[in-house]
């Protein structure tokens, strides 16, 4: 494995690409503020023909994700279309594939997921399936807090749909528990999970197909370049779907890049995706 190049800045690549997956959180944002670098280096790819599809793990809509984005204070014209593991994971439950009672584990703010699907959320001794959004506080609990409820799930041999991967994301300057770590926790008991999101491959076909859809045509697979900060959902994902993937590293990795959120140290980058025996095709600082 080649330590990947550091770019300064996605025009130094964009030329090569007709369309990137771009992720979120991370990427595009901390959950507190958008990155104006960021929002800027998309619609100058978008003004130069390019084709932009904001790639997420939130475990919503796309529309809600919109809302969350524009609360944000996002600018316009950074995006062509929102592909979202909630998305993703609707389908799969539109299809019936987890019964019409389902017991939910989230906040109240992704009751969203909900909204035009036939199925009726209710306590745990009467589902007949888990849907797992995230914590219900991510800001005070911990995914200890849910030993004895996801035991009760894995007792009655419910399966559990996990709608967001991230085990945990940065806001602002706190570290916030995710979906991905209860259901981490679920498997560890015996519990069944599926999950739908990066970097599991429900999210990429259905990414492709919308940004088919999106474009007009076709978008081969050698042109479309995933961002991301994650080494185990953007990177493992991009990877494991043969696609371009340029690494954020002033997000998730900062400190085991060397610190700097600007520009990572080129020898702990090399040691750090060593240790994941994974490596991107590009790496960058911050997106810009």
């Amino acid at each position: 494995m080649t330590l990947p190049p550091i770019i300064d800045s996605l025009d130094d690549i964009s030329a090569r690409y007709d369309a990137v997956f771009c992720d979120l959180w991370g990427c595009l944002h901390d959950g507190v503020t958008i990155h104006p670098a960021a929002a800027a280096a998309l619609q100058r790819y978008r003004a130069q023909g390019g084709v932009v599809a904001l790639f997420t793990n939130a475990p919503r809509p796309a529309w809600s994700v919109i809302e969350q984005l524009a609360a944000l204070g996002a600018p316009d014209g950074i995006s062509d279309l929102v592909v979202s593991s909630g998305d993703a994971s609707r389908e799969s439950v539109r299809a019936g594939d987890w019964g019409d009672k389902v017991h939910f584990i989230g906040a109240e703010r992704d009751l969203a997921f909900f909204e035009g699907l036939s199925v009726t959320l209710v306590p745990m001794e009467d589902a007949q399936s888990v849907i797992c959004t995230g914590l219900r506080d991510d800001m005070t609990e911990v995914p200890e807090d849910y030993a004895d409820e996801l035991r009760t799930a894995q007792l009655r041999r419910l399966p559990m749909l996990n709608a967001n991967p991230d085990v945990v994301v940065d806001k602002g300057d706190k570290r916030l528990w995710c979906s991905g770590a209860l259901a981490r926790d679920y498997e560890a008991m015996g519990g069944t999970v599926r999950t739908f999101g990066k970097p599991h491959a429900p999210i990429y076909d259905h990414g492709r197909k919308l940004l088919a859809k999106a474009a007009g045509r076709d978008i081969a697979d050698d042109r479309i370049l995933c961002i991301g900060d994650g080494v185990m959902t953007d990177l493992k994902g991009a990877l494991a779907e043969g696609l371009d993937c340029l690494f954020v590293t002033g997000g998730l990795a900062t400190a085991e890049t060397g610190g700097d959120p600007e520009r990572p140290d080129p020898e702990k980058l090399e040691a750090f995706l060593r240790g994941h025996s994974m490596m991107p095709r590009w790496a960058i600082g911050r997106l810009r």
